[in-house]
């Protein structure tokens, strides 16, 4: 069931659960589309059973990808905010809700905002869009998930090797000075041997392992399904 395009009155009060994309604009490599995070987190949401898909949150927090143009980042405490005030306007009339996290910046925001929303008396959680072993970011794995549900809008004849080196002993640089710091051509990994086929894999696995955790909707203490 897609929210936007459903009239009120088909909308079951106290009923239903609710996933909402959160994403992100920022920097993707020189080969995939700002709006990469936001591509996967809503067509995971979309693809869920038992859940009506909500529009997404387009924009997320993403200073670290400053140094790169196209980026828009709106912030840690404005993201918070904006996932708290939209969780108490949709549980109004909703059963629960979950956040559908593409972007791995977004994460302390989602845990403040569903600590208070569920200290309201709010049910509320969300989960990452996580793939297990996966490279840090714009290489195979995100490449892959790109070249499955937006061929089109990949640029395999622009994708390069970025930074390898393991995501640990990054943390310095990008602490300090941004992933502009740490890699020129804003890649953590490497997109080679990224394919459709890959994509479909991965994409499938996460789709599962999100439909189980919102249908054992156990959460760890950060509000996270598990």
């Amino acid at each position: 069931m897609d929210l936007a395009s459903t009239p009120w009155p088909d909308v079951a009060r106290d009923a239903l659960t609710v996933a909402v994309p959160v994403g992100s604009f920022e920097q993707h490599g020189p080969h995939l589309p700002l709006d990469t995070d936001t591509r996967i987190a809503s067509a995971v949401a979309r693809s869920l059973t038992d859940v009506v898909a909500a529009p997404a949150i387009e924009y997320g927090a993403s200073g670290e990808h400053e140094g790169f143009p196209g980026t828009v980042s709106i912030g840690s405490g404005a993201l918070e905010t904006l996932l708290v005030e939209y969780g108490r306007s949709v549980c109004r009339w909703a059963r629960r809700v979950v956040f559908v996290n593409g972007h791995g910046g977004n994460g302390p925001a989602l845990v403040k905002a569903v600590e208070l929303l569920r200290y309201e008396g709010r049910d509320v959680a969300w989960l990452p869009c996580a793939v297990p072993g996966a490279d840090a970011h714009a290489g195979r794995t995100e490449t892959s998930l790109l070249l499955h549900l937006s061929p089109r809008d990949v640029a395999m004849d622009r994708a390069e090797s970025g930074n390898t080196a393991p995501i640990v002993e990054l943390m310095p640089q990008l602490r300090s000075g941004g992933m502009l710091a740490a890699t020129p051509n804003g890649i953590l990994g490497d997109p080679a041997g990224a394919s459709a086929e890959e994509g479909e894999r991965l994409f499938a696995d996460l789709v599962r392992r999100a439909d189980e955790a919102i249908e054992g909707w156990s959460l760890r203490p950060d509000g996270r399904l598990v």
